[in-house]
């Protein structure tokens, strides 16, 4: 059976990022974007990083222009706006698209394993978040309008 820890991802410095290196945690991925009405939720999102990075979790960003042209940015553009603006700590990767057929691997995967609202696939919105077990499958996917505080029930549950 296929899990996330098939897929490789790239950090925004350009380094590789193999999935299989979160065996064995929790990892909360989100397709995320600088110029988006949820940006703020990247505070949410690195609250739960350091809240629940000791006992397992991770929470893993890649950004993604595809919805409304809200992450213009280069690597380095969105590495600035993320230390500066949230204090991000938690990995973030290069930019990729999730949707369509330059859709980065992992994301194909992502939207078959968690399928959306009437069994839809693609990612609707900036923000989406699909949560992993410590065994790499799919178990949540989540609404960009879910805030990242109302899933600590369910890491909780993973943890």
């Amino acid at each position: 059976m296929a899990s996330i820890y098939d897929f490789e991802a790239e950090t925004l410095d350009g380094r590789p990022a193999p999935l299989s290196a979160y065996k064995g945690q929790v990892v909360l991925i989100v397709n995320t974007a600088s110029k988006c009405g949820f940006t703020r939720q990247y505070e949410g999102l690195e609250a739960l990083h350091r809240r629940y990075r000791d006992r397992g979790l991770v929470v893993l960003g890649f950004p993604c222009n595809q919805f409304g042209q809200q992450e213009p940015g280069d690597a380095a553009e969105i590495a600035s706006f993320c230390a500066l603006t949230y204090d991000v700590d938690f990995p973030m990767m290069r930019k990729i698209d999730v949707n369509g057929p330059k859709a980065h691997p992992l994301y194909a995967y992502l939207k078959k394993a968690k399928k959306g609202v009437l069994g839809t696939e693609a990612v609707k919105w900036n923000f989406t978040k699909f949560l992993v077990d410590r065994d790499g499958q799919v178990v949540g996917r989540f609404a960009p309008t879910v805030e990242p505080k109302a899933l600590e029930g369910a890491i909780e549950a993973l943890l």
